[in-house]
């Protein structure tokens, strides 16, 4: 009988014994002599001992009969680690090795549409044709080749042609504005665009060829244009005024006459750009390699969330989303992937949940904000979708609420595994997430990652233990990012993550680890409440402020004022309209005081329209906090990067008055 009310599942034998990770220990314990009683002691071992522990991983998951290495650990300094020297694999190849007739490739569904299956041999055939015809177009090794695309098989094929031959990946959504995608795109100096002519979101449909047409106009280092039809029937129309740019269809390109081939390129040769939000200046490329990424995700998919060949795996994201290469990473594994294309909240509340239906997925990846819209919706998905393949459920993007984390195994799946998972694009993994070995309750991610040395630091770089702190990462790991794009000497890579710790890198996260290594995130550090000396996570307020009905959204901020005063305002979206009265403001603050403490409560509370965020659906606390003390909107927020954008003049203005009043 449970007799912890925060206990919300624990593993049975099936996860304890036939999980991923219980064979790794298996396989360990027969192969290495080392014997381990639990996953706290595994996780001792995978992170102190980095040689040993990914030696392992590459072992277990059958690298070695594909290339030798010089040795795990060449340099283990950082940023500047050196993994696996001499070792020469390729990432698109590894995400064949475990192709089979047995169950499709990928699975994908446009809004309102029906699911469409792609056999691995198919999608090789396609991958062939399109690496060809990049070739064809003067395309090699370390060249970009930047998408333009929605959640399409034809973004996961243009990715796996553009690492089979060697050359670099980048993407944006279209959902992005103009602006927003040359910030990126014109760092990456992209030589071919792969763009699509619009994507479907929400019932409507967006037409994006004026957009490319503009992209080709502000990317000089442009040299083709491979066009892919989504929305509309092909046309010989040009895609871009300028005579110098090649225009190809991508449904008239023509068969491969050889077989798919694979660049034979070194460990730690560029696979991708990843985007940092660009809500702080101009977006940072991080650039990943092909054999840190195919280790991490072998790692993180496989023995942190499980992940099976037998699997069909669903993340509701965009392209632009680090969470999307994740999803992709599923075909190292021979899972079949599944591409949703369009809003989770299509036709209603309840769409990604339709499509986990369709599509039979048994894991899905969401961000926290719509799970929590789906629970103040007061609808059952349990009761109205034939959920029964799902066996597990990866939470991201920020904090639950306790009633979400409740309300999953009450309304949504009863035997659900529920993984709350934290980590960042900066990494494309998991620092903190799900363990099949330990039991998962309310408001605590499961524990630290394996092979990721997480900690807990005070200002002074003074471990923690069950106090907040900050997210540290004091061991290297594989897919930590090479470089930045224009960083040639390294100087903004640096300052981004080992300015305050030099040496070991800082996240940027508010964390508490407590001694059963469980796990809680509380908000950005660099937005961190300060009152009156005490650290407070904003992660915390909004659990207690969002859980009143009459409260649809909001957002809190501590600004550090000249005069050495501080001044936290909480900014709240109501529901239905109501309108935020002195009671409303009384019941806020109550709540805020006996859930919390005095030192939570606002110095005042403002109603607003809407919450800025970024389009991956992280709040803009930072951005926020900068223009309160005082930098423009064009300072702290890059065009078309940010939904509800209009906000950020509305909190100048606000930031105005406010020193009018004083």
């Amino acid at each position: 009988m449970n007799t912890d009310p925060d206990l919300l599942w624990s593993p049975t034998h099936r996860e304890l014994e036939d999980s991923n990770v219980a064979f790794f220990m298996e396989w360990v314990s027969e192969e290495r002599g080392l014997h381990f009683s639990d996953y706290a002691e595994l996780w001792r071992w995978s992170s102190t001992d980095l040689p040993g522990f990914w030696s392992a991983v590459w072992e277990f998951y059958g690298l070695d009969a594909v290339t030798q290495y010089d040795e795990v650990l060449g340099d283990a300094s950082m940023p500047g680690a050196k993994w696996f020297p001499g070792a020469r694999l390729n990432f698109a190849e590894r995400c064949f090795a475990q192709a089979t007739d047995a169950r499709p490739a990928l699975v994908s569904v446009a809004e309102g549409g029906t699911p469409m299956e792609t056999s691995w041999q198919e999608m090789r055939h396609q991958v062939a044709d399109v690496a060809a015809a990049l070739r064809r177009m003067g395309v090699e090794p370390g060249d970009c080749v930047a998408g333009y695309l929605p959640n399409l098989p034809q973004t996961v094929v243009a990715l796996l042609a553009t690492a089979a031959i060697g050359a670099v990946w980048t993407a944006c959504s279209p959902d992005y504005g103009t602006p927003s995608v040359l910030a990126r795109l014109r760092q990456a100096r992209p030589a071919v665009l792969i763009a699509a002519d619009g994507y479907r979101y929400g019932g409507k449909t967006y037409g994006k060829r004026p957009e490319v047409a503009e992209l080709a106009d502000g990317l000089p280092t442009l040299r083709h244009i491979l066009a892919v039809d989504n929305l509309f029937t092909a046309s010989t129309e040009p895609w871009s005024t300028r005579p110098e740019i090649e225009q190809h269809a991508w449904s008239a390109l023509p068969a491969s006459e050889s077989p798919l081939e694979f660049a034979d390129v070194p460990f730690d040769h560029p696979l991708w750009i990843l985007w940092s939000s660009g809500t702080t200046g101009i977006p940072k490329g991080i650039v990943q390699s092909h054999g840190g990424i195919v280790v991490e995700l072998l790692k993180a998919l496989g023995l942190g969330s499980d992940l099976r060949p037998d699997d069909r795996y669903l993340f509701l994201t965009s392209t632009s989303w680090m969470v999307w290469n994740f999803l992709v990473g599923g075909l190292l594994h021979g899972s079949t992937i599944i591409l949703y294309d369009g809003s989770p909240t299509f036709p209603d509340i309840n769409g990604a949940w339709q499509v986990a239906e369709q599509t039979g997925a048994t894991m899905v990846g969401v961000g926290a904000a719509y799970l929590a819209a789906v629970e103040k919706s007061d609808r059952h998905p349990a009761a109205e979708f034939g959920l029964d393949r799902l066996r597990s459920i990866l939470q991201t993007g920020s904090s639950l609420p306790p009633s979400t984390w409740r309300w999953v195994y009450d309304r949504l799946a009863p035997n659900v595994w529920l993984q709350s998972i934290c980590g960042g694009t900066d990494v494309c993994s998991v620092l903190a997430g799900g363990s099949t070995l330990l039991p998962v309750r309310v408001g605590r991610i499961q524990c630290p990652a394996l092979g990721v040395a997480l900690a807990s630091w005070d200002p002074y770089g003074r471990p923690l233990a069950g106090e907040h702190g900050e997210l540290v990462v004091t061991a290297p790991l594989p897919s930590m990012p090479l470089h930045f794009v224009g960083d040639p000497d390294g100087a903004r890579y640096r300052a981004s993550y080992f300015d305050t710790y030099p040496g070991v890198w800082r996240h940027g996260d508010w964390v508490t680890v407590d001694e059963d290594l469980s796990v809680v995130v509380a908000g950005r550090s660099d937005s961190t409440l300060n009152r009156m000396g005490v650290r407070m996570g904003s992660a915390d307020i909004y659990a207690v402020v969002e859980q009143l009905p009459e409260v649809a959204d909001s957002l809190v901020i501590g600004v550090e004022q000249p005069d050495g005063g501080y001044f936290m305002p909480l900014f709240v979206v109501t529901a239905g309209g109501i309108a935020l009265d002195d009671g409303l403001r009384e019941r806020i603050a109550t709540a805020i005081k006996r859930r919390l403490s005095p030192r939570h409560v606002p110095d005042v509370i403002v109603p607003i329209p809407a919450v800025p965020r970024t389009l991956t659906g992280k709040k803009l606390e930072v951005p926020v906090k900068r223009i309160l003390q005082g930098s423009p909107v064009t300072d702290v927020s890059a065009e078309g990067s940010v939904t509800h954008s209009e906000m950020l003049t509305w909190f100048e203005d606000f930031a105005a008055l406010s020193a009018t009043d004083k």
